[in-house]
């Protein structure tokens, strides 16, 4: 019989193993909300449901402008903090529930503003990264059986956040080399400080690159935009990886519909969430795609959240049936994370219908 691990390594090398995977995202609110309606005390939920993948402590680093920064306090009431963080964003956030931030400022909106960053951010940083916390992070995550996953944000997602929405959007046609210039500084960023870190605590089995494409009506750029911009350096982050060993997976929220093509052209090897909400469809990705990349996602969250018990059953069967006849490996998620308005039993019963059907 095939280990968790097994069986992940399986489908990221686009085969197919005796079943599909299974792991999830939750929002902050949602399993204090689970805690009231019978989720048990002191039990993870990657614990409860048995998921086939585990993210290593620490393997996230602070990848800021300023490393160590104390975010400052610009604003604050009973509902929202105003907070100005290492990126030299200025950002409005809730207190008591999960969300988008309200951009208030940045520092960083223009090349020369950018400058002085550019060397440091491209240099080894070892201070930025706590070998002994990620040491210990794996030996913890390897006592059991489970797939081992380094993650962090990549440059789009550290894009929006030192430049602004508004103004990376308009550097993409304004001041593109400036944009490269950017992409190329924080790939180097990674690729030395990941180098440093897996010569110095150790491999994962994989890693979670997450950096959202779009929004939920399509991509932040163009397609051409986007293949000229940003496709080079992932492919150059990727191909690190794929040196090292590791199988690449890609959180994208939004339409990424006309993206796919790039990203599988780029060399990642799984695809996720895929966005029901935003148009997309795994079922029409593995058509068209098939084992090119393998697929975790697309269980659309404003079904469940009805809380209807059928609904959620047809759902699942929905998506997973026909991609088990495809023979596309994949694993089971929601199609972004599980927010608290869908109810414990609820998911259980997802989890539950998947699991009924997810032997290939």
């Amino acid at each position: 019989m095939m280990t968790s691990r097994d069986v992940m390594l399986s489908l990221l090398r686009r085969e197919i193993p005796e079943r599909m995977g299974i792991f999830e995202h939750y929002w902050g609110e949602t399993l204090p909300a689970w805690r009231q309606q019978g989720f048990p005390e002191n039990v993870d939920p990657e614990d409860y449901f048995d998921y086939d993948l585990r993210c290593v402590d620490g393997s996230w680093f602070d990848s800021s402008l300023r490393p160590h920064f104390t975010e400052e306090v610009i604003e604050e009431t009973s509902e929202w903090k105003v907070r100005k963080d290492g990126r030299g964003a200025t950002l409005k956030y809730w207190k008591a529930k999960s969300g988008t931030p309200q951009h208030i400022a940045f520092e960083v909106t223009s090349p020369e503003a950018w400058a002085p960053y550019r060397e440091a951010v491209a240099t080894l940083d070892t201070s930025r990264v706590d070998v002994a916390a990620v040491r210990q992070g794996l030996q913890k995550c390897r006592a059991g059986d489970k797939l081992c996953c380094f993650s962090n944000l990549f440059i789009l997602e550290i894009m929006r956040g030192t430049l602004g929405d508004i103004c990376m959007m308009e550097s993409f046609l304004l001041e593109p080399q400036w944009i490269k210039e950017f992409c190329a500084a924080y790939t180097r960023h990674y690729i030395i400080h990941y180098d440093y870190l897996f010569r110095e605590a150790g491999k994962p089995d994989a890693f979670f690159i997450y950096d959202d494409l779009g929004f939920s009506n399509g991509l932040f750029c163009s397609p051409a935009v986007m293949k000229e911009l940003l496709m080079p350096f992932y492919r150059e982050f990727v191909g690190f990886l794929h040196d090292n060993g590791l199988p690449v997976l890609l959180h994208s929220c939004g339409d990424v519909r006309k993206a796919v093509p790039m990203i599988v052209e780029a060399g990642f090897d799984c695809l996720q969430p895929m966005e029901a909400k935003a148009g997309n469809n795994v079922i029409e990705f593995a058509a068209q795609f098939g084992r090119k990349i393998s697929f975790m996602g697309n269980i659309d969250v404003t079904v469940l959240n009805r809380n209807n018990p059928d609904g959620t059953r047809a759902e699942v069967l929905r998506k997973v049936r026909p991609l088990r006849e495809l023979r596309v490996p994949y694993i089971f998620h929601s199609d972004h994370s599980i927010p608290p308005d869908i109810r414990f039993d609820t998911y259980r019963a997802a989890v539950e219908t998947f699991r009924s059907i997810a032997r290939y």
